[in-house]
């Protein structure tokens, strides 16, 4: 216990700081509660549903998962595209880790598409329009960590971009585009101006400091000094396909059950042309393009969901 004490002491009078004064201070303070800890009443205080259509509930907790989950990438994504470049074991483990919490978000889709009456969603979904899933943006944030904007560009749109361009100019041909953006009379939805408006200097911001220090590009660094092992190639890729294809389709699979498909399709609540934006066999979405051979980045995303 004495030594305990002397480095407890060290350890404040090493910050400036009186010891007695911050031992005095545990005399007064409250055991830690797990519910405390967790805010679970703020957590379960969270959801505020539209209507009166108990799945709705169902629909709000799924999202608000998710949206914790996507947290938790975007925690591992900060260690590995902020401050010096990371040791190789050290970017192993952390690609694991985005593996994991992508894996989950792609199995946990079963809940959205088994787990609501789809005559319950029909009604509901009416009441929340113009806000859409869409309107993720830590889902954004991830792909501006991820890989360089110009990957973010479809690659029938990529002719486009030219020398000089501005980030602002490079965003209006980001693939999201097409979800609320019609090109021919230069329109944006309600749904993708909201969106901006709130976001996109965020994203601009984000997109400048990634310019040089994405995931892509720090790892094309660790494989010029020799680092680039056989287990994090995996782990990469892996973690490009479960994002940029696997989860997409599962999403895909749920919005036909509840929207329909072809002459029966219904408009998502964002307005949006869903089965063509939803499906990453139209937009190519490739975070390490050097990973994956040309006849891999040419059929990419050309396969069918399994059931979740």
């Amino acid at each position: 216990m004495q030594a305990l004490l002397e480095q407890i002491e060290d350890k404040y009078r090493r910050l400036g700081q009186d010891p007695e004064t911050y031992l005095k201070g545990l005399l007064h303070t409250r055991p830690l509660t797990y519910w405390d800890y967790i805010q679970v009443d703020t957590l379960l205080s969270l959801q505020h549903p539209r209507t009166d259509f108990p799945d709705e509930v169902v629909f709000i907790v799924y999202h608000q998962v998710t949206e914790l989950v996507l947290k938790l990438v975007r925690h591992e994504l900060d260690q590995l595209t902020t401050g010096p470049l990371p040791e190789v074991a050290v970017f192993e483990e952390k690609t694991q880790r985005l593996v994991r919490y992508t894996r989950l978000l792609s199995m946990s889709f079963s809940i959205m598409n088994q787990g609501m009456s789809r005559e319950e969603y029909s009604q509901f979904r009416l009441a929340l329009a113009p806000a859409s899933g869409f309107q993720s943006a830590q889902f954004r944030y991830i792909e501006l960590q991820c890989t360089p904007l110009e990957h973010l560009i479809p690659p029938q749109r990529r002719s486009a971009i030219r020398a000089g361009m501005s980030m602002w100019e490079k965003f209006q041909l980001l693939y999201w585009q097409d979800a609320g953006y019609d090109r021919t009379t230069g329109a944006k939805s309600l749904t993708l101006q909201q969106f901006e408006d709130h976001y996109l200097n965020s994203f601009i911001e984000l997109a400048q400091r990634m310019e040089r220090n994405n995931l892509y590009l720090r790892y094309l660094a660790l494989a010029e000094q020799g680092k680039g092992t056989d287990a994090l190639r995996s782990a990469l890729r892996l973690f490009d396909y479960t994002f940029n294809v696997s989860w997409p389709l599962v999403h895909l699979q749920t919005a036909h059950t509840y929207l329909g498909s072809g002459h029966e399709q219904t408009a998502a609540t964002g307005g949006s042309h869903w089965e063509e934006y939803l499906h990453p066999k139209h937009q190519k979405r490739i975070f390490f393009p050097c990973l994956w051979s040309e006849e891999e980045r040419a059929h990419w995303g050309e396969v069918e969901a399994t059931s979740p």
